[in-house]
């Protein structure tokens, strides 16, 4: 229905467009899937019961509306074939800026949302609560409940950014910052909504957002956004249990990163490119296990956008994520549909 044609190019690559030995025609599709709002930004995208789900912030503007006002909803879309995309949840609560839904599938079988919720007070950021809900069948979702850290962060502001699941345990990397200081922790679940610190990571400039991915041995890779220093993304990997990292940076800056390993160990990210500050772009990483990474496609996109959902369907890469539609603070939703031989 609203998954309407956005853009369907046949493009030719030689070797200087592409960081490989690639060259020839292939094609690849971008739809917009959903431009209802004023401003939706920062998706999530996983496929569930033989749907595919993809989430985002729906609000007036990147955070604040015309009256200073923060209120940012979560909005679910679903499909049977990336194609066509309805609506099937649209949650806010009163004062609250919903922001950054992450959507993961739990053991048991459910369709979990993560979510960070912002209080502003004369626009400035006062608390920071993570929420989540649970939806057994797609269609109905549990109402929204307040998760919870253990030991209780000293500081005021703290946001568990994404939870990804390994077997029956769940790990996600919560930031935090206030008068208490800035912190990055490690923390697991059973249940998705109560959750125990595994460990903390001393790294300088101000790490945020954070992205979790497992290989078959039970490895742990992490990339971390930096906001200060040289501002250049952190690359992590640990064995269990999950206490001593090998660190290193990255050739970036990322913002809103997804990744994810394929079976021959090839690393997909997506992320944001500030190359150009004002027209920043929603790029494809191509990279190693070690961390090597390097930038093989540059998606339509322009200004605010970024913020990727990442999912291998068949052999396509499928890569949800927003970008300006050239009329000033709005935002649309976006799916790509890239062939994966043309990445590798």
């Amino acid at each position: 229905m609203r998954g309407f044609n956005y853009i369907l190019m046949v493009i030719t690559l030689f070797l200087a467009a592409c960081a490989g030995p690639k060259t020839g025609n292939y094609s690849y599709s971008v739809d917009k899937i959903w431009d209802e709002g004023t401003h939706a930004a920062f998706t999530s995208l996983v496929d569930f019961k033989g749907k595919y789900y993809c989430s985002f912030r729906e609000g007036y503007s990147h955070v604040f509306d015309e009256n200073g006002n923060a209120e940012g909803h979560i909005r679910v879309l679903a499909s049977n074939d990336g194609n066509n995309w309805e609506s099937v949840l649209d949650k806010g609560l009163d004062g609250i800026d919903c922001r950054d839904p992450k959507l993961s599938v739990t053991p048991d079988g459910r369709l979990m949302v993560i979510f960070g919720g912002s209080l502003y007070r004369n626009r400035q950021l006062e608390g920071q609560q993570g929420y989540v809900m649970f939806s057994s069948d797609g269609q109905s979702f549990s109402e929204p409940e307040p998760i919870s850290l253990s030991p209780d962060p000293a500081n005021e502001c703290n946001w568990l950014w994404r939870v990804t699941w390994n077997g029956d345990t769940g790990y996600g990397v919560s930031y935090g910052f206030g008068p208490g200081g800035r912190t990055l922790i490690l923390y697991e679940t059973k249940d998705g909504v109560h959750y125990s610190q595994v460990t903390s990571f001393d790294f300088d400039g101000f790490p945020n957002e954070t992205t979790l991915r497992f290989l078959p041995d039970g490895k742990m890779l992490m990339m971390v956004r930096r906001d200060a220093g040289d501002r250049m993304g952190f690359w992590s990997v640990s064995e269990p249990p999950y206490t001593d990292w090998n660190t290193k940076p990255m050739a970036l800056e990322v913002g809103g990163p997804d990744f994810l390993v394929l079976d021959d160990g090839t690393v997909l990210a997506g992320t944001r490119s500030y190359l150009i500050g004002n027209h920043c772009k929603t790029i494809i990483l191509r990279g190693t296990l070690d961390g090597d990474f390097q930038e093989v496609f540059t998606l339509p996109s322009d200004g605010d956008t970024s913020y990727p959902g990442m999912l291998v369907v068949g052999d396509e890469l499928w890569v949800s994520y927003y970008s300006s539609t050239g009329v000033p603070g709005k935002a649309a939703i976006f799916l790509a549909k890239l062939p994966l031989s043309q990445l590798m």
